[in-house]
């Protein structure tokens, strides 16, 4: 890699980035920025703008609006060498059934190399390693499974030594297993390249992403590191108790680490939900405050684990018809 202007840490850096189709507003005032050596997860629900922001990225459509760089480089007037620093996989690759993954990696670097026929061969039998089909390479394509073919589709975005790969929704169409493979092998990338992957599929973008942004309707909604965005469910908790609640609610609500206090009666009970902006000091005294007042007991005390599904769900709703 050898970008020559913008800002070196970020791999992807857009502002106020927009694309309109007729009357359709698809992305909007994007400003997104990528880190040097992430996975960012671009998420968000069908017809959110992901598929037409990476276009907008890899220089396949023109933005309406704003500006983006990759590695520095303008995307409208530099998409060429851009294109020699990115890897792309397409939502669903296509090949010839007949060809066998081998003979797809070898027509695929011919575009990319030149070099001795030993040398190229080395670097078929090291991407395939790499996506794990060694033992698989010299069968026909047709007999793939579907995550096969993914990740088929990653080793041939993988042939030229990319410093950023793009990948649009690489496990939207795959059983668990295939989404688990192709996961797998996302994680086996991440030392060699920066990885950018749109995708609405929660549960993946939880397990492998160090980096979350969240579109809706071609807005950015949040982009935040996933701890960040998790980190957020650290700070309820949750207090049952049996006794005077009403002489709870006020020692509870008067500490400066408290921003809010909800009550609900359950079968002799009240179950409390907390919000507090020090969870270490909330851990550490909450249970003291309650038991203080006399006749109280608590019967249950804990964190509210929050989910990426929650913190989406909180984000995003409404009709997600659109276009990508």
């Amino acid at each position: 890699m050898n970008p020559t202007e913008g800002n070196h840490s970020l791999v992807i850096e857009t502002h106020n980035l927009g694309k309109a189709f007729k009357n359709v507003q698809a992305v909007k005032s994007l400003n997104l920025q990528v880190p040097e050596h992430s996975i960012f997860g671009f998420l968000g629900p069908n017809g959110a703008g992901k598929t037409t922001t990476i276009k907008l990225l890899l220089g396949l459509a023109r933005p309406t609006s704003g500006s983006a760089t990759v590695f520095g480089y303008d995307v409208q007037r530099d998409s060429l060498k851009i294109r020699h620093h990115v890897g792309y996989l397409a939502q669903n690759p296509i090949y010839y059934e007949s060809m066998t993954a081998r003979e797809i990696m070898r027509f695929t670097l011919g575009f990319f190399f030149k070099g001795p026929r030993k040398k190229v061969e080395a670097r078929i039998a090291e991407t395939l390693d790499l996506v794990g089909l060694t033992d698989k390479a010299d069968r026909p394509i047709k007999g793939f499974s579907g995550g096969e073919r993914q990740r088929l589709g990653i080793a041939q975005a993988q042939a030229n030594y990319p410093d950023l790969l793009i990948l649009d929704e690489p496990a939207a169409s795959l059983d668990p297993m295939g989404r688990h493979d192709v996961l797998e092998v996302m994680e086996r990338l991440r030392k060699h390249c920066t990885i950018f992957y749109s995708t609405h599929i929660l549960e993946d973008v939880q397990r492998v992403s160090d980096t979350v942004c969240i579109l809706d309707h071609g807005e950015l909604v949040a982009q935040a590191p996933i701890q960040q965005l998790l980190g957020n469910g650290g700070k309820q908790f949750r207090l049952e108790t049996i006794g005077n609640a009403q002489g709870i609610r006020p020692l509870i609500a008067k500490q400066p680490w408290v921003t809010s206090v909800e009550a609900q009666p359950v079968d002799g009970r009240t179950e409390w939900q907390i919000q507090v902006t020090d969870s270490v000091v909330a851990e550490e005294q909450l249970v003291a405050l309650a038991v203080s007042e006399p006749g109280v007991r608590v019967t249950a005390f804990g964190q509210i684990k929050v989910g990426l599904e929650d913190v989406f769900m909180n984000l995003v709703g409404g009709d997600h018809n659109g276009r990508e």
